[in-house]
């Protein structure tokens, strides 16, 4: 499984990680059923690392993803924009066939 996050979300990220003081955590990534488009992304902070979970690191962030979600992650990269309007996490999934509007969503 490849997935990666850059460099300007890992800032993101670590500032999270100390703001909320969460020590130990690791960053989860991963895809639900839902969504406009059939399936969305999840994204959130976990303290357990599971048996199925896949563990990246990359620009000093440890993700986890288990491997259902690895599958229509593969190749998929996380980034952080500050955009006024728009702005916050969005993954660049090269699996997505089609997106929704809001960009949470994919199939």
């Amino acid at each position: 499984m490849d997935i990666h996050i850059t460099e300007i979300a890992a800032e993101e990220v670590k500032r999270l990680i100390e703001t909320e003081n969460l020590d130990g955590y690791v960053l989860r990534v991963g895809v639900q059923g839902g969504g406009c488009a059939g399936l969305s992304y999840t994204l959130g902070f976990d303290k357990n690392v599971n048996d199925n979970d896949q563990i990246l690191e990359e620009h000093g962030v440890k993700m986890v993803c288990d491997n259902k979600s690895g599958l229509y992650l593969n190749g998929a990269v996380l980034d952080y924009t500050r955009d006024l309007l728009g702005g916050g996490f969005k993954f660049i999934n090269p699996n997505a066939k089609s997106t929704c509007g809001c960009g949470s969503s994919f199939s």
